[in-house]
């Protein structure tokens, strides 16, 4: 017996050191990704950071007269001390890099507009667009998947017509346009649901429901996602055709496979894979559109204080809100990049 069980330890430890070499190379590929990619992010940063500090210096928007507009009351003496304050007169390099040396420390500013910290703000802001973005993105997701799927496997028939009519007029039409359409249909019209807001008017935080705040979420949320349905629709059909007309769909057929099987066992996979880089890749277009919709549903969002900012020329909440999406849309490239590896394992063996 013990010469038995000696060839059976020996496979045990052979296994188990496999098990431990994998879950290394695992892992060392993981902080390698992170890494090259964390690099990369902190360059684009610097490099949106330079940009955009050069776009608001070249702005012919005084902030100083904006303030002074928005307070009152201000004598020449008050705004000459506000100009030395903010460094209006400096040089623009001095200016970049006091401001870059602030934000090092953790100090992204003051908003000229709220009297607010930069970073409280956006931290605040930025939970109501999630809530709406993340809507809108598993709402398109899903949605698109569904109508590219429908669309490949009736391809050239009445449904794929039909549909493919509908997602070339949703990708002609303009955000705001479709904003207020879908108001005065569903909010003035029929009632259905509120003209605008985060919440009912005049409601404290404490007393708003769940239910409350989805029903104020719902119609910009649906808003947001009929932007980005049309594009993740349109490409699932292109890609499920091609698979569609391959040579292993045809053997399948042959060995008499349906439809609706072969797009299980051979269409998801390899569909699912350009599908999930549009959606990720969609991060940027969805911030982009939250702008608008935000704006036309008077939202108070990340977007909406955006489109604020610029308007009264807050150079420390657009720029601070400039990085943060920067961040976001990085952030949603790098899930991509790592699920590519669970999605086509093919992908995994492709990388250093």
């Amino acid at each position: 017996m013990p010469e038995d069980e000696e060839p059976k330890k020996k496979a045990g430890r052979c296994a188990r050191r496999e098990r431990k070499n994998v879950m290394t190379g695992m892992a060392g590929r993981l902080g390698r990704t992170l890494l090259r990619y964390g690099l990369k992010t902190l360059l684009l940063l610097l490099a949106v950071s330079v940009v955009a500090f050069a776009l608001v210096s070249m702005s012919p928007v005084d902030p100083v007269q904006q303030y002074v507009l928005g307070v009152g009351g201000v004598s020449a003496e008050q705004r000459q001390e506000l100009e030395e304050y903010w460094g209006v007169n400096d040089p623009p390099v001095e200016r970049y890099m006091n401001w870059l040396n602030a934000l090092l420390h953790g100090d992204f500013g003051q908003s000229l507009l709220y009297r607010r910290p930069v970073l409280e703000l956006i931290g605040e802001r930025f939970c109501n667009s999630l809530a709406l973005m993340l809507c809108a993105w598993l709402f398109s997701g899903l949605l698109g998947f569904g109508l590219g799927c429908v669309m490949g496997m009736c391809r050239d028939r009445l449904p794929d017509r039909i549909l493919k009519k509908i997602c070339y007029i949703l990708s002609s039409i303009p955000t705001f346009w479709l904003g207020l359409v879908l108001l005065l249909v569903f909010s003035v019209a029929l009632g259905w649901f509120p003209l605008g807001f985060s919440t009912p008017i005049g409601a404290l935080n404490s007393q708003v429901t769940i239910w409350q705040r989805l029903h104020h979420l719902l119609l910009p949320a649906l808003t947001l996602s009929l932007m980005s349905v049309s594009n993740i629709a349109l490409h699932t059909r292109q890609k499920l055709v091609e698979v569609m007309e391959s040579e292993y769909v045809l053997f399948a057929r042959a060995r008499g496979e349906t439809g609706r099987t072969i797009l299980r066992r051979h269409g998801l996979r390899n569909i699912l894979l350009p599908a999930l880089t549009l959606q990720f890749a969609s991060f940027a277009e969805l911030f982009g559109g939250s702008v608008l919709a935000e704006t036309v549903f008077s939202y108070p969002g990340l977007g909406s204080a955006a489109a604020e900012a610029g308007l009264n020329s807050d150079v420390p909440l657009l720029l601070g809100i400039t990085l943060f999406s920067t961040l976001f849309v990085c952030v949603g490239n790098l899930i991509a990049n790592l699920l590519y590896g669970v999605v086509d394992p093919r992908m995994k063996e492709a990388r250093p």
